[in-house]
């Protein structure tokens, strides 16, 4: 917001071009999208699943499995923060009771609800602008990232079993004892229902935005609870910093900024659509770690139309802008969501989450480089 400010303040913007240099299409679709969620969690629907999951788990790997699928399957119908911020006092809660290592459990939550995210339009915040900006198809997305989604969750899996092989093993666990957490079955049903609508709406509109928002003002109608009580679990915060950032990206558009970057990097990116997937993916994750892959994105939708094969970019550019969040603790809002709420019962690392995040974020993206040559393109 500073950034924002000063953009006005300095006479790069002027006050009626920073309010069009806000996308509130995306503004819109986060807002919706929010609103559900916070019905969701109302209802208490994330913290009764997580303990359905956990409570089930025979043995530790089956454990892991429970926690790196269900949240990466999760975060790609809910934003991946609100997953984090769900599960985690749970499975700290279970994992008291054992004598398990908890810090591979913990980095799995973070780093598969990261790569679960991929899927969808609306996994990650990165991901909507990705939407708007390029009109895709929410299906036409997700059939795309699918396939890198699953085998990237699977490799993960396979990575932290290796790495902590001392810790994940198949002897069977006491089963774990957790009190029985209160669900509210009609909103959860309703909240339910308003998510397939909006679902829908998506695949057949592909108006994500009016989609989106025309949900959440529907549950609140039908709810039939305080709008507060929801609208209280909206991260207005996140929202005020995309409004920002859309404006100082305005100011640095406006200057001459953008094209003198893309001048600069287009060499290296290289000339073939095969060589441009392979350098723009590399680029993604460095770039990504450096200003974060939500100003990324909005730096770099700008160039895509220069590449050989712009629609497949599009996804390259999901792909590695939301793998790169796996490769440092500082790589995610998820990730620090998961260490900070666990941070009083167990200490992860910072060589503990890269050993992990720098192996997943690798094999990830070469997955994902891969499938995108041979199939895609």
């Amino acid at each position: 917001m500073l950034g924002a400010v000063l953009m006005v303040l300095s006479g790069v913007l002027t006050l009626d071009e920073a309010y069009r240099a806000v996308d509130f299409n995306t503004i819109l679709l986060l807002l919706g999208m929010m609103i559900l969620i916070g019905y969701l969690k109302i209802a208490n629907c994330f913290t009764y699943l997580s303990y359905l999951l956990i409570t089930h788990a025979r043995n530790s790997f089956l454990l892991l499995c429970f926690v790196s699928f269900s949240s990466g399957i999760l975060s790609a119908l809910f934003v991946n923060d609100t997953i984090c911020l769900m599960f985690t006092p749970l499975l700290i809660l279970a994992l008291s009771q054992t004598k398990l290592n908890p810090v591979p459990y913990l980095i799995a939550l973070a780093t598969s609800s990261n790569i679960g995210s991929v899927v969808t339009l609306t996994g990650n915040p990165q991901n909507m602008l990705i939407g708007v900006f390029s009109k895709i198809p929410y299906l036409d997305f997700a059939w795309h990232l699918l396939p890198v989604g699953i085998a990237s969750l699977m490799a993960n899996v396979l990575i932290i079993f290796l790495l902590f092989k001392k810790d994940i093993t198949f002897k069977r666990l006491e089963p774990i004892v957790l009190a029985k957490p209160a669900l509210d079955r009609k909103l959860t049903a309703k909240s339910l229902a308003v998510l397939f609508c909006i679902l829908l709406e998506f695949v057949f509109t592909g108006n994500l935005p009016l989609s989106a928002i025309t949900g959440g003002l529907a549950l609140i109608i039908l709810s039939r609870t305080k709008p507060q009580h929801a609208l209280e679990k909206v991260d207005w915060t996140l929202l005020l910093f995309f409004s920002g950032l859309f404006i100082v990206v305005g100011g640095i558009n406006k200057a001459g900024f953008l094209p003198l970057a893309h001048n600069a990097f287009e060499p290296y990116l290289g000339q073939t659509a095969s060589s441009q997937i392979i350098h723009f993916s590399i680029f993604s994750v460095l770039a990504s770690n450096l200003v974060s892959n939500v100003p990324f994105v909005l730096l770099s939708a700008n160039w895509i139309d220069t590449f050989a094969a712009p629609k497949t970019m599009w996804y390259v550019l999901a792909m590695s802008s939301t793998f790169a969040g796996n490769l440092t603790v500082m790589g995610s809002v998820a990730n620090m969501i998961v260490l900070e709420l666990s941070k009083e019962h167990v200490h992860v690392g910072f060589w503990d989450f890269f050993k992990v995040g720098f192996t997943t974020t690798v094999v990830s993206t070469l997955l994902g480089i891969t499938f995108f040559i041979l199939f895609i393109h």
